[in-house]
């Protein structure tokens, strides 16, 4: 039974890694650029300025597998303290129990809250695909 949870845990890491290699793209505002050229050719815009602003050495510096990891380590700990502390009434062993169970609880809620966190890229990064894109008449609203 504990090894299939196991199993279950570490293939739930290795799904939200996998997925965590996409970063957050701008998100832009409807106008008269975007209707000219459309979707598809403001995605080709975006690719090429993400392009020349990590050229230039600047980075993203946002992962879903950070977010989650975060969200996981704050997860455990409240949990734990939340459980252990509702555990008092049994004893020690109520405490181990409502301490482990917390632990597990909050593992999997902050897990999951984390890997959905919206992300926001570093501002320099944000800033110049933002320049880039407005330069080609693109306007950002965001990122997602």
């Amino acid at each position: 039974m504990a090894d299939q949870s196991w199993q279950r845990l570490i293939g739930m890491i290795l799904l939200l890694t996998v997925t965590a290699c996409t970063g957050p793209q701008p998100i832009l505002r409807s106008n008269k650029q975007l209707h000219l050229y459309g979707r598809q050719m403001a995605q080709q815009e975006i690719d090429l300025c993400r392009k020349k602003t990590e050229e230039a050495a600047l980075r993203p510096g946002v992962h879903r597998s950070v977010n989650a990891a975060t969200g996981a380590v704050l997860g455990v700990t409240l949990g734990g303290a939340v459980g252990a502390s509702a555990g008092v009434v049994g004893g020690l062993p109520g405490i181990a129990i409502g301490a482990a169970a917390g632990s597990g609880l909050g593992l999997i809620v902050g897990l999951a809250g984390g890997t959905f966190k919206p992300l926001e890229p570093d501002p320099p990064y944000a800033d110049a695909v933002t320049k880039c894109l407005k330069e080609k008449g693109y306007e950002v609203s965001g990122w997602e």
